[in-house]
């Protein structure tokens, strides 16, 4: 039997075929592209890494800028920023192969085409850096400084091991802002303690670059912001135990911050005393602290020896040639004859050096150099020397050329037991004298500095009688004290009888009458050594010395419209605080906060500023420009 074959059609084979190869061709193509987009991506992520690392680079050049913008500006000041800028210090300081050899990939400029160099600049005209007042940013709001806004730019490229031809940039703006002291209605350099305190009422902010104690049977309020570098806590103190405070303090809707950034003077946190200080012989070598100096900040300079008197007339801008008045004595410090004064006090009529008295805190007689304030008053308004110094027109003087500060330093040599002060009498009314501020005119004002112990007789800037013993400062003038130590004396006050004991004042000359003191205080305290209550400082209530006996909270009253400040401790009156009744019984404290000092020019003169660093934007901008406003 034949099998019969049925012939193929030949065209499916070319069908077939064709298709095959179709899906070949379209397999080949996916693979390429495959291929060709792992190679991309590949290349992608290269670049991008490429670009993140010049990032990072630019960054740390904006980041070492920034450190040393921080450290020269709370050490010195803008002088210190302005002078590093002259010197292109921050324009250079790039990260150097000689801090770490990981550096020599890069190459850095500053978008101008110069390598090596990073763009550093003030973004703020010299109209606006003058006048540019304004509220503070971030948890310090609701005060108000002076701003300053710097730029800086880095470009960054990597230049060995790389494939790409890419630049990356970075641009940090920086604030260096002065916050002046005195817009704080308490400000510590350490412990600040209200441990204990009677009623009190703080209305105004509070800071401490430190912990903060607090725990009373009696209300503490806050009517402002309270910051610290430390915790707020009511540790055991004064000899009390936790369980002893039976009242909670309260806070304002603003509450409190702990953790806080440090603010710190020019010169930093150690050894502020020299503020008030005379700079040492031969002339300061710190730029920082002779800014800082009030010696060097004051119109008005009165040095007390034993052999001379001598008050120098200065401009503080670098006056090369000062003004000296000089009266010539022989004293001892033992035994103060007034014939040994007849010349002083014809130079001087508002000098007295003859008087001493008992400070029963400190167990030393006071060996003090009076001013009368009346009385200089009218002497600055009325001396040819004074006149010719500092000349007004209109009797209205240029603001920067007004006798608004005086530095008074009594070095007279004393034995122990003694004590050399200053002290301010006749105080009502204080020296002012107007100044021209942007077009009007306002009163300056007047600061007393000394790095004696300070003491104030009866009451102070208050030339008012309708808003006498009240919180209205709408009639007081800005004023300042700065000293070692700052003790109150009240209106009764009577020298002579200043050596017996409290209680037994023979006719009631250690019975303190209602006073007020409306000045800003800058003043060191003897600090607490321990909690038992004879290691205590007294808390900032008692940072007010006082040596009479002021009813006990009765109806007797200190009022105080101020701003507190501690910066240091007692160089010279460094006895230990002791609980009323061994020298003085408390009064009933009426202490507020100024809320003219949140006008700047309203600020006391020669008010000390602190620094505040803050990093107000970070953005990454195109490279190669300097210009990018960052919105």
């Amino acid at each position: 039997m034949r099998t019969r074959f049925t012939p193929r059609d030949r065209s499916s084979d070319g069908h077939a075929l064709l298709m095959v190869m179709c899906i070949t061709v379209a397999m080949m193509i996916m693979l390429a592209a495959t291929m060709n987009r792992t190679s991309g991506t590949t290349a992608m992520n290269a670049r991008n890494n490429q670009y993140i690392v010049g990032l990072y680079a630019a960054e740390a050049a904006t980041e070492k800028v920034f450190g040393m913008m921080k450290t020269d500006f709370l050490a010195g000041n803008l002088v210190s920023i302005t002078n590093q800028m002259k010197a292109y210090a921050y324009q250079k300081a790039i990260p150097m192969a000689s801090e770490n050899a990981y550096w020599n990939q890069f190459q850095f400029s500053d978008g101008n085409g110069n390598l090596n160099s990073n763009s550093v600049y003030c973004t703020l005209s010299a109209w606006q850096v003058s006048t540019n007042w304004g509220p503070l940013p971030s948890q310090y709001s609701g005060l108000y400084g002076w701003t300053n806004n710097y730029r800086v730019v880095s470009n960054a490229k990597q230049i060995t091991g790389t494939t790409f031809n890419i630049t990356s940039a970075c641009q940090l703006d920086v604030g260096l802002d002065l916050i002046p002291v005195f817009q704080f209605a308490i400000f510590y350099n350490n412990l600040l303690e209200f441990t204990w305190c009677a009623p009190f009422t703080v209305n105004g902010r509070t800071h401490a670059d430190a912990s903060i104690y607090t725990g009373s049977t009696c209300l503490l309020t806050f009517n402002g912001l309270v910051t610290t570098t430390g915790i707020i806590t009511n540790a055991p103190w004064d000899g009390h135990s936790s369980s002893d405070y039976t009242v909670s303090t309260l806070y304002s809707t603003n509450g409190y911050s702990t953790n806080c950034q440090a603010l710190t003077l020019p010169i930093g946190t150690t050894n502020v005393h020299a503020i008030i200080e005379m700079p040492p012989p031969g002339g300061d070598t710190n730029s920082s602290l002779a800014q800082a100096r009030y010696f060097d900040k004051a119109d008005l300079v009165l040095l007390v020896s034993n052999s001379t008197v001598t008050l120098t007339l200065q401009n503080t801008s670098a006056d090369a040639q000062p003004t000296n008045i000089v009266a010539y004595f022989t004293n001892s410090p033992v035994n103060v004859y007034p014939s040994n004064f007849v010349q002083v006090t014809t130079n001087f009529p508002f000098l007295t050096l003859t008087n001493t008295f008992t400070d029963q805190r400190e167990n030393d007689k006071v060996i003090v150099t009076d001013i009368d304030m009346s009385k200089l008053d009218k002497w600055l308004l009325t001396n040819n020397a004074v006149n010719a110094k500092f000349p007004s027109v209109g009797g209205v003087y240029n603001m920067s050329n007004v006798p608004n500060i005086l530095y008074a330093a009594d070095n007279r040599s004393f034995n122990n037991g003694q004590l050399t002060a200053v002290r301010l009498k006749n105080g009502t009314t204080i020296p002012t004298n107007t100044i021209s501020i942007a077009g009007s005119n306002a009163p300056s004002g007047f600061t007393v500095a000394t790095p004696n112990p300070l003491y104030i007789d009866g009451n102070y800037n208050a030339p008012d009688s309708t808003t006498l013993y009240s919180t209205n400062t709408s009639k007081v003038y800005p004023a300042s004290l700065a000293s070692d130590a700052l003790t109150i004396l009240s209106q009764n006050w009577v020298d002579a009888n200043s050596t017996q004991t409290l209680g037994n004042s023979g006719g009631g000359v250690h019975t303190a009458t209602t006073t007020e003191v409306n000045a800003a205080i800058l003043t060191g305290v003897v600090a607490s050594t321990g909690s038992a209550a004879s290691q205590f400082s007294g808390g900032v209530h008692n940072l007010p010395r006082l040596l009479e006996d002021w009813g006990n909270g009765g109806s007797t009253t200190l009022w105080l419209n101020t701003s507190i400040v501690n910066l240091f401790a007692s160089k010279w009156a460094t006895n230990q605080w002791q609980t009323p009744g061994v020298y003085y019984y408390a009064p009933t404290r009426q202490f507020s906060f100024n809320q003219n000092f949140l006008d700047y020019t309203k600020q006391p003169p020669g008010t000390p500023m602190l620094g505040y660093v803050l990093r107000t934007r970070w953005v990454v901008p195109p490279p190669n420009t300097i210009n990018y406003s960052g919105n």
